[in-house]
């Protein structure tokens, strides 16, 4: 197996970090691989779109690279039914709406989550928090939001798996997973759990 971290922005090398160690929890055989060029994304199983800036890493994502695109490939994934998940700017990324913000700096999504999404709906960096959320199918987790966005309406097939005050903060959609909070930093405590029901969505 083998799962593909957009590598182009943001919170590349932990998620690569969590990854290997939830699929080792899983028993599962594989490798993790970060890219910042088309070619890697479509040979893979699964892919993880990092936090980050949005509309820098949607401008390198749809960069044309030989022909290809990262985002292309990333959409191609989708219809094979292959999992995606995208934390912070990746889960603005895979949405379908975005609020003015994101019409303002023209930021192209992925229309994958059938969702609207505000973003920095918590404040800036400064503003960053921790806090313990229920999440479904996984249980409590420390969920660390910084400058995180959040769904502010939920589509028709859209599962919602974690609130926090009147926020959506984590949706799934078929084989589509968004998070507003940033999961990949828990492998600090050793907690891969996110991750491990991420993985657990691939088909073997």
């Amino acid at each position: 197996m083998r799962v593909a971290v957009v590598g182009v922005q943001g919170d590349v090398e932990e998620h690569v970090v969590a990854a290997k160690l939830a699929m080792e929890k899983l028993g599962m055989e594989g490798e993790v691989v970060a890219t910042r060029k088309p070619g890697v994304v479509e040979k893979s199983d699964a892919v993880i779109i990092p936090g980050g800036e949005s509309t820098t890493i949607s401008k390198l994502i749809f960069r044309e690279v030989n022909g290809k695109t990262i985002a292309e490939e990333i959409l191609t994934l989708a219809e094979e039914g292959k999992p995606i998940m995208g934390t912070c700017a990746g889960l603005i990324l895979l949405s379908k709406h975005g609020d003015e913000q994101v019409e303002k700096t023209k930021t192209k999504l992925l229309g994958l989550l059938d969702v609207k999404i505000r973003r920095n709906a918590f404040g800036r960096q400064r503003e960053s928090f921790q806090v313990p959320l229920e999440f479904k199918g996984v249980g409590v987790v420390e969920a660390i939001f910084i400058r995180a966005p959040a769904i502010v309406e939920v589509g028709g097939g859209v599962e919602i798996l974690a609130k926090f005050e009147d926020y959506v903060v984590a949706a799934r959609q078929d084989n589509v997973l968004g998070l507003a909070f940033h999961p990949e930093l828990n492998v600090e405590f050793g907690d891969t759990r996110v991750h491990e029901y991420f993985l657990n969505m691939v088909e073997c």
